[in-house]
């Protein structure tokens, strides 16, 4: 018996799942759940460099806080290509046009790994500038350049892989993504203390030996996943003579890519912003909110699995015309989403500085981390809901409306509220914080994530999205009234 059959009470198959008919709550769960376990084991790469350079030293701890940001920048500006390939492929399957579905995976597929090349060389020779406007202290900036360098090369195996997930996402298949995520995990964990501390032959790397690791264990992952795209047995099949760059099909891509590329690297870049006011404390101060985000992300995996999943179910359905299902699985997703992550932010509340002192145990460090995640834990139900409806925005081609949400209320809203909290720039601050102070900026992620969440609900309940169809055909709710473009493929063939 397979491994696939064993974990069958649990998992479903991409033939076993129809996205666009049969019970919602099931259908949700079953393309949720393994997104859930392939997100935690991506952020157990990150999570293993925190835990082993928190036991190196707090200035690698740090370096690596001042890097991340950063990282998901460069990650950010590349993704829209991949929600674009996950929506399109989504899209086609729910109007059962597979020639479509595979031709969007091939160029997305080919675009992708060129934007990860170009992205790997920009930030190599640009990282140090980059890492200087945070103002940190040379002894960290000085590691986080080393640290970024190495991951900047690695950036073409790290779009590789993450192409690989949204594209058989949007096929409906999410298990074999996380098969391949848990193998490169165990890979990135085994290397990880041995290449930091160093172990026999191998040198002591300390922060260039986790950069070194994560990079190996991201170029498993891309090989092993495009190589499954190839033979085509698992969710999509991609065909190398279908691969050669298509500049009027990139148009496609960019054009839903874009804005959602727009979206991720507002959320990126407001991070990046909140860090260097952040810069303006303690190296403490510094090391706590790198071990707050990646606890953050730990604990908002449920959610943004939710959201891929909305979005997947998102696109079968309006390719298949069946725009009352999109309501009700939006809706569904974020209501449980909210409950889920409001529990979750009860537990996170109770054990705070015990889950800060797992990655770091210096008293500043756990302190400062307790109160940042009490201050955001309360509003964790209220972000769930803006990534299920994000994923609903996303999954019917809205990307752009995805992206204005996240840009205006991350962007205008969080980064003034801290900056102005922080500092104690206007009176109503000193009777809330003690001036100056990073309780401040703790404050202005709750406000801005209950804020996000509320405007998000609003805007697609008017039902603006009902006009997503990307197929070639027009999306009611009785099905496609015309028949779809003829295959791009088609002269090839």
């Amino acid at each position: 018996m397979s491994l696939r059959e064993r974990l069958g009470g649990l998992f479903k198959s991409q033939s076993e799942l129809d996205l666009t008919s049969g019970p919602i709550p099931q259908s949700l769960f079953y393309l949720s759940v393994p997104i859930v376990i392939t997100n935690m084991l991506q952020v157990a790469y990150n999570l293993a460099d925190t835990f082993w350079l928190g036991r190196y030293s707090t200035d690698a701890l740090a370096a690596i806080s001042l890097g991340f940001p950063l990282v998901y920048l460069f990650i950010s500006l590349g993704l829209g290509l991949t929600v674009a390939g996950s929506v399109l492929v989504a899209q086609h399957t729910g109007a059962e046009q597979p020639a479509e579905a595979e031709y969007a995976a091939s160029q997305t597929v080919v675009f992708t790994l060129l934007a990860g090349l170009f992205l790997g060389i920009l930030g190599f020779n640009f990282v140090e500038s980059l890492l200087q406007v945070f103002g940190a202290e040379p002894v960290v900036l000085g590691l986080a350049t080393d640290y970024m360098e190495i991951i900047s090369l690695g950036l073409p195996f790290l779009f590789g892989f993450t192409v690989f997930i949204a594209l058989m996402r949007g096929a409906g298949d999410t298990v074999t993504p996380m098969l391949v995520m848990f193998g490169t995990v165990v890979l990135n964990v085994a290397l990880d203390p041995v290449l930091i501390f160093g172990w026999g032959p191998v040198p002591e790397l300390g922060v260039e030996g986790a950069a070194v690791a994560t990079v190996i264990s991201r170029g498993s992952a891309m090989v092993v996943g495009l190589w499954l795209m190839v033979r085509g047995r698992h969710g999509i099949q991609i065909h190398l003579r279908e691969m050669w760059p298509d500049l009027e099909y990139s148009k496609k891509l960019l054009r839903i890519g874009g804005p959602a590329s727009l979206e991720n690297t507002g959320r990126a870049i407001s991070v990046n912003l909140v860090l260097v006011i952040v810069t303006l404390f303690a190296t403490p101060v510094v090391a706590a909110f790198g071990v707050g985000l990646r606890v953050f992300s730990m604990v908002f995996m449920p959610a943004i699995a939710i959201d891929r999943g909305v979005e997947a179910m998102t696109g079968q359905n309006i390719g298949a015309g069946k725009l009352d299902r999109v309501s009700t699985t939006n809706r569904f997703a974020a209501v449980s989403s909210f409950l889920l992550l409001s529990l979750l932010g009860v537990v996170t509340f109770a054990f705070a500085p015990e889950i800060i002192r797992v990655f770091d145990d210096s008293p500043a460090v756990v302190a400062e981390g307790a109160r940042f995640l009490r201050w955001i834990a309360p509003t964790f139900g209220f972000v769930g809901i803006l990534r299920a409806y994000s994923g609903g925005f996303r999954g019917a081609g809205k990307t752009l409306t995805a992206a204005t949400i996240a840009v205006v209320l991350f962007g205008f809203i969080r980064l003034p509220i801290a900056y102005v909290a922080s500092q104690g720039l206007v009176p109503i601050d000193r009777w809330i914080f003690a001036s100056p102070t990073p309780e401040g900026i703790w404050f202005a992620f709750a406000v801005s994530g209950v804020i996000a969440a509320v405007v998000a609900a609003v805007w697609f309940e008017r039902g603006t999205w009902r006009d997503g169809d990307l197929t070639g055909g027009s999306a009611t709710d009785e099905g496609p009234t015309t028949e779809a473009e003829p295959s791009p493929t088609a002269s090839d063939d």
